[in-house]
C-alpha cells in the first residue's frame, strides 16, 4: 500500500509540474519583430489554422471611386512568406478613403469562415487540401451566406441603414457569433445555417456634442468566448471619443453587462492562457480628423500597456503560450510578439 501511495504522490507531483509549465504568466511586456515578408494589401485580420498556419485577410487596393477585385485571403508560412490562397474579393473605399471589404475570419476542421463587411456575406472555403504554392482558390467559386440583410432587418428603423459584419467567434454549442459594427448587434449562426439576433448594444451619451450628434454608437468589434461568457470590445462611433471605448461582457443568453471602461478605439480582443482579455487599440483620433499613426497599442484589461507604438493595429491572435501575432494595417505587415 505504501508503494501505491508513493506512486500516486509521484504522479500527482509530475502532473502538477506539467500543468505549471503549460501555463506561463500572462504577458506584461511584448517584444516585437517583423514577421511577414513584403507588404500586404491593407491586412485586417489573422487566424490560426491546423499546424499553427496563419491565415490573413487583405482588403485590397481600392481607392476613392475606384473599386477593385484584389481583396484576398493569404497564408503566411513559418518563415514569413506570404502565399495567396483565395483571390478576387471585392475591395472598395471606406468613408475614411481607405480600402474596405474583407474583415475577419476563423478556421475550423479544414474550413475557413470569412466575413466580407461591405457585401454582408459569410464566405466558406474548404482549404483542407490547399498547400502553399498551390493555385489560389477564386472568391467567385465559394459558397456564401447573406447575413447583412438579416442584421439590418433587426433594426427598428432601417432607413439608410447598412451592415458591416466585422468579427466572429465560436461560442456555446459550437455556434458562430458575429459582431456587426454598423448595426451594433451580434448575430448567432447555428451549424445548420439558421440565424438569430443574439444581443444588441445601446448608444453612449456623446460628451463632445454637438459634434457627432447627441449619442455615439457602441460599434462592437472584437469578440472572444472564454467558455462561459463573451468579451466584446467597442470602437465607438464618430468622433471616436478618447476614453469612451470599453470591454463589455455578454453571457450565454445574450445579457450585456459592464466590465472595463476607459479605452479608446478598441478593434479586437484576445484571451491569454488564464482567460484574461488583451485589448487592441487602433489609434487616437486627432483634432484634424485623422487617426494618428504609430500610436496604437495592446493593453491588459486594467489598462496596462503590453506593447505600444504600433501603427494602426487591427487584430491579434495567440498561437503558443508565449507567442502572439498582430496585424498592422498602417504598415501593411504582421508582427510576431513574444514574452
Amino acid at each position: 500500500m505504501k508503494t501505491v501511495r508513493l506512486l500516486g504522490l509521484s504522479f500527482f507531483l509530475f502532473a502538477s509540474a506539467l500543468s505549471c509549465t503549460d501555463h506561463a504568466p500572462d504577458p506584461t511586456e511584448f517584444s516585437s519583430v517583423e514577421f511577414s515578408k513584403g507588404a500586404l494589401r491593407a491586412p485586417i485580420a489573422i487566424t490560426k489554422g491546423d499546424n499553427n498556419r496563419l491565415w490573413v485577410t487583405e482588403q485590397g487596393s481600392a481607392t476613392e471611386n475606384n473599386d477593385t477585385y484584389d481583396g484576398q485571403v493569404s497564408l503566411i508560412g513559418p518563415d514569413g512568406t506570404v502565399y495567396p490562397a483565395i483571390t478576387g474579393f471585392l475591395s472598395t473605399s471606406s468613408e475614411e478613403k481607405m480600402p474596405s471589404g474583407l474583415t475577419h475570419l476563423l478556421y475550423k476542421d479544414g474550413m475557413l469562415y470569412i466575413l466580407h463587411g461591405v457585401e454582408g456575406r459569410l464566405y466558406k472555403a474548404n482549404v483542407s487540401s490547399w498547400n502553399p504554392g498551390d493555385t489560389p482558390l477564386k472568391a467567385t467559386d465559394l459558397a456564401f451566406e447573406e447575413l447583412g440583410s438579416f442584421s439590418i432587418a433587426q433594426l427598428k428603423d432601417t432607413t439608410d441603414a447598412h451592415s458591416n459584419l466585422y468579427n466572429l467567434a465560436w461560442g456555446p454549442e459550437g455556434d458562430l457569433f458575429i459582431t456587426d459594427a454598423a448595426t451594433n448587434l451580434i448575430i448567432r449562426r447555428k451549424s445548420d445555417g439558421s440565424k438569430s439576433l443574439f444581443t444588441t448594444f445601446e448608444d453612449f451619451d456623446n460628451p463632445k456634442k454637438p459634434m457627432g450628434g447627441m449619442t455615439v454608437d457602441f460599434v462592437p468589434t472584437g469578440i472572444a468566448w472564454d467558455g462561459s461568457k463573451f468579451y466584446v470590445t467597442s470602437l465607438t462611433g464618430f468622433p471616436f471619443n478618447e476614453g469612451l471605448a470599453e470591454i463589455k461582457i455578454v453571457d450565454h443568453m445574450g445579457n450585456v453587462s459592464e466590465h472595463k471602461k476607459g479605452f479608446t478605439t478598441l478593434v479586437d480582443v484576445e484571451l491569454t492562457d488564464s482567460n484574461k482579455p488583451l485589448a487592441v487599440h487602433f489609434a487616437p483620433f486627432s483634432s484634424s480628423f485623422m487617426f494618428e499613426p504609430n500610436k496604437g497599442k495592446i493593453s491588459s484589461e486594467d489598462g496596462t500597456v503590453v506593447l505600444g507604438g504600433i501603427n494602426m493595429p487591427t487584430d491579434i491572435v495567440k498561437v503558443y503560450t508565449n507567442t502572439y501575432y498582430v496585424v498592422s494595417l498602417g504598415n501593411s505587415k504582421v508582427y510576431k510578439l513574444t514574452y
